[in-house]
């Protein structure tokens, strides 16, 4: 099948290039001349595993093609997807709708013949039907079906869960846009995917409500992390227990510094103020994205109580600044707030991550950043691991602690078990994790300065 790709980021190009690989013609747009010519050139303007490889490989076979010319694109499209940017708007937090809009209405003076117009990207409940509304207002006379196909691609796993998915939704009217849009999806019925068919609004919720049942789930285990540490509790257990249990399930149950990325933050945001315009309140939804908040700055005090304060002089060691492995994308990474809160307490911050430097030189002043972990350590009175990326889960502590002014280890992502960090000497601060008390004064010589919480744990103990 011929398709259109209206918009070239993440969505977008991973899509394309998964929908080329299954043998459509796939034509890429962007409005962004330079991105194109980057990509014609074989320059991927994002990281995320195995796409570049994917890319070239469909580029070559001319499958897989990008271009500014969105009339020419649409004009031999039988399957015309929206997939630009809904960013959180500024001032009220709605999702901005103004490229989904204009992409509608280039999209409708550029149709010929019988088109399905689906919106990949991520937008509110009756986004669809404005669509719609754009189409026919824009050309009475062009025959099209709009379509809602929302994307649940992971950062760092988007291929696999693009040719493997858990689900593919599909909200359609049109008879026409159903069979379509199966014909499309019908390379992965070797995998068994399931195709789920429903109407437009439901589909368009449907992502908003997953995204924010993650969040939930995150927010809650984030939560009894802090209560852990409080009652003397250890939360990996905690959540191996929990999630033995079908009906919870184990994944999204890992503390952590509190979500980030592209999608959560916003997607949240976005379904509270939907429900706020229909006169009602998601009591849960906006509890989770609180904590959220409240969380990823309280990281930073976390890391001060390890350290011993006074913070100001000390320096911080960061390892990851994005906000998961495996991207390079900063978008309301945990690492930001942290490092906010650390510089306002008057440390130096020096950090490393293997792919988010660039985006994070963009975002924060001040930090000294280094091309790997043992630079970063150097003369650093914390090391605090942020993001649990490959490289970070064999550090040699020896050589750490040799180069280190002080040897306090956070780990904020729970990688590596308590008494492997004490073994080597350290000061070990973890997240919800409980740690021998006895067993740190033997084999610190006394450094390790647990929080608040579980000094507290012990002393009733």
């Amino acid at each position: 099948m011929r398709v259109a790709m209206i918009g070239s980021g993440y969505v977008g190009l991973v899509s394309g290039a998964c929908f080329a690989d299954f043998g459509h013609e796939v034509v890429c747009v962007d409005s962004a001349q330079e991105k194109i010519e980057a990509l014609n050139q074989g320059v991927i303007p994002i990281y995320e595993p195995g796409l570049a490889e994917l890319v070239a490989a469909n580029a070559r076979a001319g499958r897989l093609s990008f271009t500014t010319d969105l009339p020419a694109a649409v004009a031999r499209a039988e399957v015309v997807f929206i997939a630009v940017g809904t960013p959180s708007r500024r001032g009220d937090g709605h999702a901005d709708l103004s490229h989904v809009r204009a992409a509608a209405r280039e999209v409708a003076r550029a149709l010929k013949g019988f088109t399905v117009v689906a919106v990949k990207s991520t937008v509110p409940v009756g986004t669809g039907d404005e669509v719609e509304r754009i189409l026919r207002e824009t050309r009475p006379d062009a025959e099209f079906a709009v379509a809602s196909n929302p994307e649940f691609l992971r950062e760092g796993a988007a291929i696999a869960d693009f040719k493997r998915p858990d689900r593919i939704v599909v909200g359609a009217e049109d008879p026409r846009a159903e069979e379509v849009m199966r014909e499309l999806y019908r390379p992965l019925h070797l995998n068994s995917a399931p195709l789920f068919f429903c109407d437009r609004r439901t589909s368009e919720l449907i992502k908003y409500a997953s995204n924010a049942f993650l969040a939930m789930k995150i927010s809650f285990i984030n939560e009894m992390a802090d209560l852990c540490e409080r009652v003397g509790a250890d939360v990996q257990d905690l959540a191996r227990g929990v999630g033995m249990d079908k009906r919870i399930g184990d994944r999204f149950l890992q503390a952590g510094p509190g979500y980030g990325g592209s999608c959560f933050p916003k997607d949240t945001l976005a379904v509270i103020k939907t429900a706020q315009d229909h006169d009602m309140h998601l009591r849960l939804i906006e509890a989770a994205a609180e904590v959220n908040e409240q969380r990823k700055r309280a990281m930073g005090r976390k890391i001060a109580a390890a350290c011993g304060l006074p913070m100001r002089g000390k320096t911080v060691a960061l390892l990851g600044l994005t906000f998961k492995p495996d991207t390079d994308d900063m978008r309301d990474s945990p690492s930001l707030p942290i490092i906010q809160a650390l510089q306002d307490m008057g440390a130096h911050v020096r950090a490393y991550d293997p792919e988010g430097v660039e985006a994070a030189r963009a975002l924060v002043e001040g930090v000294e950043f280094v091309g790997e972990a043992h630079e970063a350590a150097r003369g650093a009175d914390a090391l605090v691991l942020v993001t649990e990326w490959d490289e970070f889960r064999a550090l040699d502590f020896r050589r750490l602690k040799s180069l280190m002014k002080a040897p306090v280890f956070v780990d904020l992502r729970n990688v590596y078990p308590p008494e492997e960090v004490l073994r080597h000497g350290f000061a070990y601060e973890g997240v919800g994790r409980k740690v021998d008390h006895a067993l740190v004064r033997q084999r610190s010589g006394g450094v390790h300065r647990p929080s608040s919480g579980l000094a507290a744990a012990a002393g009733g103990a």
